[in-house]
């Protein structure tokens, strides 16, 4: 199994992203710690895990709070020995986000995705390689998204959000990597089995006054495949990412958005 004996957090796990992703490295042998703010979502993957015969512990954390953030991760290391993957996958709800135009956005609306993304995953990034710094290895993933690297209309600061945390990914690989740590983020195009998908598609089909299959079947044209990426897919690189046959990447921005984004 590619994650045995590890021991990983997903924050945000109990998503429809992160739950998929918390259920694929448990299947591949990670005692997985699954954190967010929905309790019952987290003990919902939780009893899903451990009925699959996999390893599985939930706590409600505010990945905005620093000192909760800090005080799970050393409860994680206290209790199972180590702290060996950091996954950050948190959302927000997208109405008021996406789908209007830059010029016609509220500040509010503009500065949310702003101040709750990289801040995120710069909190959650640190606490995580402040631990592994000492164990002398580690692994850290982040996620975005094809605008990040394309100029797409109607993303308002979700687009400067997910470079930033790029930006992030980047930063924190070439202080850490003397350390053993390696940082990775996946660039995902959308994945058509989430609801979040579903939410951002209407807002843009909306926008351009055209149907939500419309829009869907024009972004899926877009990639190599005609179709787009599903969690399932995002969730098996992630695994191998955070995985010792992996050991040859950091620093970098892997493309998953089924060549969307050709590079």
């Amino acid at each position: 199994m590619l994650l045995e004996n590890k021991n990983a957090i997903v924050y945000g796990a109990g998503g429809a992203v992160g739950r998929v992703v918390a259920r694929t490295f448990a299947a591949e042998g990670a005692h997985v710690h699954l954190a967010g703010r929905g309790k019952a979502a987290l003990e919902e993957v939780a009893d899903e895990i451990t009925a699959s015969g996999g390893l599985a512990s939930a706590a409600t954390v505010d990945v905005l709070d620093q000192d909760a953030v800090e005080a799970h991760v050393e409860a994680v290391v206290r209790g199972a020995g180590s702290v060996d993957v950091s996954f950050n996958l948190i959302s927000l709800p997208q109405t008021g986000i996406q789908g209007t135009a830059i010029v016609d956005m509220t500040p509010a609306g503009f500065d949310l995705p702003m101040n709750t993304y990289p801040k995120a995953n710069f909190l959650t990034a640190r606490a995580a390689a402040r631990r592994m710094t000492s164990q002398g290895s580690g692994v850290i993933l982040t996620i975005t998204a094809s605008p990040s690297r394309t100029a797409v209309p109607l993303m308002g600061g979700m687009a400067p959000a997910w470079a930033a945390i790029e930006s992030l990914s980047r930063g924190l690989a070439a202080e850490l990597g003397p350390s053993g740590i390696r940082v990775i983020c996946l660039n995902a195009a959308g994945m058509p089995d989430s609801p979040q998908l579903d939410e951002v598609y209407r807002l843009h089909a909306g926008a351009y006054g055209i149907s939500y299959d419309a829009f869907h079947a024009r972004m899926a044209e877009r990639t190599l495949r005609k179709r787009l990426p599903t969690i399932q897919e995002i969730a098996n690189v992630a695994a191998f990412a955070a995985s010792d046959r992996a050991t040859g990447m950091t620093g970098t921005i892997a493309n998953l958005t089924g060549g969307m984004i050709v590079e």
